[in-house]
């Protein structure tokens, strides 16, 4: 008969593994716990300067900046007269595509937050709204609507 050494251990390996778990719960629990509260933004840190508390107290005639004025819509509106198409930019009217762009060239170097609506006539061909909005897309304005009249006739 074998006799059992008094060195070696009488449990079986379950027992490690159960003595083990809480640790490794723990491990993970406190992995989560520093990932969650750790700060991944850069220190700020103060910056020398030659400025002194004499010269910082003289008065500024820095003024602020004078606040966006909002523009109205552009309202460009596109007509037929049966043979040739006619353009206006807000009641101005402009004889020909080009001027169309050199107006609304001007008017984006302004602001390009603008919204250009296009406002054809029923009878306006197709090709020559799309061209007009091309022409407002290609300037630079970032919306561009359409109007539409339904009792126009």
């Amino acid at each position: 008969m074998k006799r059992n050494s008094p060195l070696v251990r009488q449990g079986s390996e379950t027992d490690l593994d159960t003595a083990m778990t809480p640790m490794i719960d723990v491990v993970f629990l406190l992995l989560v716990f520093f990932v969650w509260t750790a700060s991944f933004q850069i220190v700020e840190q103060i910056l020398p300067t030659t400025m002194s508390a004499q010269l910082g107290s003289e008065q500024s005639d820095v003024q602020p900046p004078p606040e966006p004025q909002d523009f109205e819509d552009v309202v460009v509106k596109i007509g037929w007269d049966g043979q040739a198409v006619n353009w206006s930019i807000n009641a101005q009217p402009l004889d020909s595509l080009k001027a169309v762009g050199a107006q609304l060239t001007t008017i984006s170097q302004i602001q390009t937050e603008a919204t250009v609506i296009l406002h054809p006539q029923r009878i306006v061909p197709l090709g020559h709204v799309i061209e007009v909005y091309d022409v407002a897309k290609g300037v630079g304005f970032e919306k561009v609507s359409f109007a539409v009249n339904s009792q126009e006739k």
